[in-house]
């Protein structure tokens, strides 16, 4: 699971510098300022949990729990309805449609994965005292 974390995050990682840099030079003079600071926020949040998905991983190799696993998929869901219906938006609005409404409803569902996939993160680290115990058994 572990390189698994690590090859969806490199992935990720360079979506979200590639569609940067499209957005930076390419969509900022084709789209409305709104659209282009919702671009701008989709990419951040897409690297941003990109590099979260390579803490997972690293994490993972000391803590092989399935709250971590729950973690690292919360985060790969929450990039793809959060950042892709935000992506989403603004390309069909882009192409003239104007009933977007269903898809402002999916990219908060994308935050709230975000959301679920740091709590799993949180109780996915054990707390002190069985940190030390799991480490002295590993030696």
């Amino acid at each position: 699971m572990q390189r698994t974390f690590f090859r969806i995050a490199a992935i990720l990682a360079m979506i979200s510098v590639i569609l940067g840099a499209f957005g930076a030079h390419v969509m900022k003079d084709q789209i409305s300022e709104q659209s282009l600071a919702s671009f701008q926020t989709a990419t951040a949040y897409m690297m941003s949990h990109a590099i979260a998905l390579f803490i997972v991983g690293n994490l993972y190799r000391h803590y092989k729990k399935k709250s971590m696993i729950w973690s690292g998929n919360l985060f790969v869901m929450g990039v793809i309805v959060f950042s892709g219906s935000i992506y989403l938006r603004i390309a069909l609005s882009y192409m003239g449609y104007r009933k977007l409404d269903i898809i402002n409803i999916i990219t908060p569902l994308g935050g709230l994965m975000f959301i679920l996939g740091w709590a799993m993160l949180f109780v996915s680290i054990p707390p002190r005292e069985n940190q030390e115990k799991a480490s002295k058994s590993d030696d």
